[in-house]
C-alpha cells in the first residue's frame, strides 16, 4: 500500500524531499564495505605487498577491482590530467652513465633522443582553466632506440598518498562533488579537504600544493620531479636508487593568487597559449635533466624511506647531477592526434631503467594500461602514430580494436619451429629487458613500514624553507580553501593537522578562519587504520629533518635576470614619444623580452608625422597578462593615459601583482593618479629621465620577476 506522501493527489514539499535524502543517508551509516562481488573488505587502505616494504601482488583483487572501476569511470576523457598541452623536442645527453646505468640513450652523447611532453592540470575537466590552484602534469615520452621510456611526472617531487589503492579515494574527494558537480576544477570544497584532514600523510603534498608551486608563471617556469624513487642498472647488474627532476633554464616562477584567477577570467588558456607562442617564435623552452644517486648500501641511511612517496630526498644530502637537456622545438601539428592520444604509462622503461617496491608506482603500473584500454579504444593503442616507438616491434600480440599492422607469415606464439623460432628472445647482452633480482622473503600482508609512519618533519622542512613571502601566501591558501569548506568540524580537524606542521602557521591560518587551533589534534589521527590493527600503532610519529632548510625548496633561489618571452606592456596613446617607445621596446627586445603597445583603441597611435602599430586595447587587455608595463612620455599620450580608468586599473592591478613597472619622467602625471602615486620610486618602480638609464634598470626590476616585498606595503 503507498505511504500517505506518494499518493497522486499530494504534492511532495522540497523539505518533505530533503528530509527523505537525509533519511537515506542516516539508513546507510554503518553498513560494512564489500567489493562489488558482495565480499566484505577488511583493508582498503593498503595494498596487498610481499612484506611491509614488498611489491604490491597480482593477486589483490580487492585492488584491481578499485581501480579497474576507477580508470573506466570517465568516458572519453582522461579521469584525471584531462587538460593538457603538449609539445615536441629532443633531449641530448652531457656525459655517459655508464657507471650507473646501461640505457643507451644515458650513454651516448652523440645523439639527440625525440621526445613529446605533455603537460596538465590534475583535477579539472578538457574545458576548464589553465591557472586553478593545482598539481601540474608533467610527462616526457623518449623514444630511444631501445623503445619509449615515459617519464611520468608532476611539477611538484612529493605525492599525496603512500599506497595506490587510495588513489581513487583522492581524485574522488578533490573532484567536483557528486551531488552537483561544484566546483569545478578547484579543492576548495568540503570532501577534498574532509579526505586530506584524516589522511595525515598527504601534509607534506598540501604544503606543496598551498604554496606558490601551485599556480606557476609559465609551462616553461616549473621544475618537473619523477616523485617516485626508481632504479638504475648497469651492464654489471649493479643497481643503485634514482630520483629524476627538470629544472627549467628560465628559473622557477609562480603568479599571484588574485592574479590566477582573474587570468583564468581573461584568458582561461594562458599556459596553452604562452608554451605555443614561445615554441612559435623560437623562443624554446629548456629543462636540465638531473639525477640524485643513491647506492643501495645507503639506502636505508635517511631519516625518512626512500620508497615513500611522500617524502623527497633534499639536495643538501644528495645534489642534484645535470646529465643532459631538453629542449621543445615544434608544436604539434594536430591538437588531438597528439596531445589527446599521447598514452603515458610510468611502467614503459627500458634496459637499464627499473621499479622500486614504492606502492604507490606498483599501482601506477597497473592502472596506466587499463586506462589506456578504455580511453583509446582497446590494446593498440600503442600503434597511433605520437605513441609509436621509433623502433621496429616484433612481437606475438595480434588482432584487437583498431589494429593497423598487417602481420604476415602463419606463427602468432612462442615457441615455434614453422617461424624459424621468431621472434627471439633479447639475451642480457643484447640488451634484454631483465627486471633486477631483488630478494624477496616476506609474508603478504595488507600493512605499511612503520618508516613510512613520520608525516610531518619534511612538511615542516618544506616551510622553513619559504622566503617569508611565500609563508605568507601559505597563510593565504588554507585560508582561502579552509574558508570556503562549509563544514566547521573539518576546518577544526585541519587546523589540528597544520599546527603538527608549525604551531604559528596554524595559528595565523585560524585567525583567519575566526577559530581556535585545538589543543589536542583529533584521535585517531591517521586514518589509514590496518583493519585488524591497533589505531594506536598506526598513528603518525614525531620526526625530525636531518635539514632544517633547503634552499631548492625556495623559489626565491631561483634563476634571475632572464627576461626572455617576458610580456611587457606599453601604455601609450595618441601624441606618444615615438623615439622613446622605439628605444625601449629595442632594448627589451634585444634581452629576448616581448613588447606589446596597449593602447585605448586599436588601430595606430600617432605623433606628428609619426605612427606606431597598437597591438592590444584596454578593452581586451590587462595587467595580468602580462610581465611588466612601461608608460612613456608625450604629453598628449601622458594626459589621456592619465584620464583613463581602465589604464590607471591596469596599473594599480599590476603594482598589487608585484611587478616592475617604469615610467618616463615625463609620464609623472600618470603615476600621480595611481593608487601608488605617492610611494618612493623603489620595489620595482623606475623612474629615469635618462633613456638608456631608464632601459637598462626596467631589464633588471623585469628580471627579478616579482617583488614580493611590496606586499607589505599595499597592507
Amino acid at each position: 500500500m503507498p505511504s500517505k506522501k506518494n499518493k497522486p493527489t499530494e504534492k511532495i514539499t522540497a523539505s518533505e524531499k530533503v528530509n527523505e535524502l537525509s533519511a537515506d543517508r542516516e539508513n546507510s551509516a554503518g553498513q560494512l564495505m564489500t567489493t562489488n562481488t558482495g565480499v566484505k573488505v577488511n583493508d582498503d587502505q593498503n595494498s596487498l605487498k610481499a612484506g611491509e616494504r614488498g611489491g604490491t601482488l597480482m593477486e589483490d583483487f580487492i585492488f584491481r577491482e578499485k581501480m579497474t572501476h576507477f580508470d573506466h569511470e570517465r568516458i572519453p576523457e582522461r579521469v584525471v590530467h584531462a587538460r593538457g598541452s603538449a609539445a615536441h623536442g629532443v633531449f641530448k645527453l652531457y656525459k655517459p652513465l655508464s657507471e650507473f646505468t646501461r640505457a643507451a640513450f644515458l650513454n651516448d652523447t652523440s645523439i639527440e633522443t625525440p621526445v613529446f611532453v605533455r603537460f596538465s592540470t590534475v583535477a579539472g575537466s578538457r574545458g576548464s582553466t589553465d591557472l586553478p590552484r593545482d598539481v601540474r602534469g608533467f610527462a616526457v615520452k623518449f623514444y630511444t632506440q631501445e623503445g619509449n621510456f615515459d617519464l611520468v611526472g608532476n611539477n611538484m617531487p612529493v605525492f599525496f598518498i603512500q599506497d595506490a589503492i587510495k588513489f581513487p579515494d583522492l581524485i574522488h574527494a578533490v573532484k567536483p562533488e557528486p551531488h552537483n558537480e561544484i566546483p569545478q576544477a578547484a579543492s576548495a570544497h568540503d570532501t577534498f579537504w574532509d579526505f586530506i584532514s584524516l589522511m595525515p600523510e598527504s601534509t607534506h603534498m598540501i604544503l606543496w600544493l598551498m604554496s606558490d608551486r601551485a599556480i606557476p608563471r609559465s609551462l616553461r617556469m616549473m621544475e618537473g620531479f619523477g616523485v617516485h624513487t626508481f632504479r638504475l642498472v648497469n651492464d654489471a647488474g649493479k643497481a643503485c636508487f634514482v630520483k629524476f627532476h627538470w629544472k627549467p633554464l628560465l628559473g622557477v616562477h609562480s603568479v599571484a593568487w588574485d592574479e590566477a584567477q582573474k587570468i583564468s577570467g581573461k584568458d582561461p588558456d594562458f599556459h596553452r597559449r604562452d608554451l605555443w607562442e614561445a615554441i612559435e617564435s623560437g623562443n624554446f623552452p629548456e629543462w636540465e635533466f638531473g639525477v640524485q644517486i643513491v647506492k643501495e648500501e645507503d639506502e636505508m641511511s635517511f631519516d625518512f624511506d626512500l620508497l615513500d612517496p611522500t617524502k623527497l630526498i633534499p639536495e643538501e644530502l644528495v645534489p642534484v647531477i645535470p646529465i643532459g637537456k631538453m629542449t621543445l622545438n615544434r608544436n604539434p601539428d594536430n591538437f588531438f592526434a597528439e596531445t589527446e592520444q599521447v598514452a603515458f604509462h610510468v611502467g614503459h622503461v627500458v634496459p637499464g631503467i627499473d621499479f622500486t617496491n614504492d606502492p604507490l608506482l606498483q599501482g601506477r603500473l597497473f592502472s596506466y594500461t587499463d586506462t589506456q584500454l578504455i580511453r583509446l579504444g582497446g590494446p593498440n593503442f600503442q600503434e597511433i602514430p605520437i605513441n609509436r616507438p621509433v623502433v621496429p616491434v616484433h612481437n606475438n600480440q595480434r588482432d584487437g580494436f583498431m589494429r593497423q599492422t598487417i602481420n604476415q607469415g602463419k606463427t602468432s606464439y612462442h615457441p615455434n619451429s614453422i617461424g624459424g623460432g621468431c621472434p627471439f628472445q633479447a639475451k642480457w647482452a643484447e640488451q634484454g629487458f631483465a627486471s633486477y633480482a631483488e630478494r624477496i622473503d616476506a609474508n603478504k600482508v595488507r600493512a605499511r613500514s612503520k618508516s613510512f609512519f613520520d608525516h610531518f618533519s619534511q612538511a615542516t622542512l618544506f616551510y622553513n624553507s619559504q622566503s617569508e613571502a611565500e609563508q605568507e601566501h601559505i597563510v593565504n591558501a588554507f585560508s582561502f580553501e579552509l574558508g570556503k569548506v562549509e563544514i566547521v568540524a573539518i576546518r577544526q580537524r585541519m587546523l589540528g593537522i597544520i599546527s603538527q606542521v608549525d604551531q604559528a602557521l596554524a595559528e595565523k591560518v585560524a585567525f583567519n578562519l575566526g577559530l581556535e587551533v585545538p589543543k589536542k589534534p583529533e584521535q585517531p589521527m591517521n586514518h589509514s587504520i590496518p583493519a585488524d590493527g591497533n589505531p594506536k600503532d598506526f598513528q603518525p610519529v614525531p620526526g625530525k629533518s636531518a635539514v632544517e632548510r633547503s634552499a631548492a625548496l625556495s623559489m626565491a633561489n631561483t634563476v634571475k635576470g632572464d627576461i626572455r618571452t617576458r610580456k611587457v606592456a606599453v601604455l601609450a596613446a595618441d601624441g606618444v614619444d615615438i623615439n622613446a617607445v622605439n628605444e625601449m621596446m629595442k632594448a627589451l627586445t634585444a634581452q629576448g623580452a616581448v613588447p606589446e603597445i596597449v593602447a585605448p583603441r586599436l588601430g595606430v597611435i600617432r605623433h606628428k608625422n609619426a605612427s606606431l602599430p597598437v597591438n592590444k586595447s584596454l578593452l581586451t587587455a590587462a595587467s595580468v597578462l602580462y610581465d611588466a608595463v612601461y608608460v612613456p612620455g608625450g604629453e598628449s599620450s601622458v594626459v589621456t593615459i592619465a584620464g583613463n580608468k581602465d589604464a590607471i586599473n591596469f596599473l594599480n592591478e599590476a603594482y598589487q601583482h608585484c611587478k616592475a613597472i617604469a615610467f618616463d619622467t615625463d609620464a609623472q602625471v600618470v603615476w600621480e593618479q595611481t593608487s601608488f602615486g605617492e610611494m618612493f620610486p623603489d620595489h620595482g618602480i623606475v623612474v629615469e629621465e635618462d633613456p638608456v638609464k631608464l632601459a637598462n634598470r626596467f631589464i633588471g626590476a623585469i628580471g627579478r620577476h616579482r617583488f614580493w616585498e611590496r606586499e607589505a606595503e599595499i597592507k
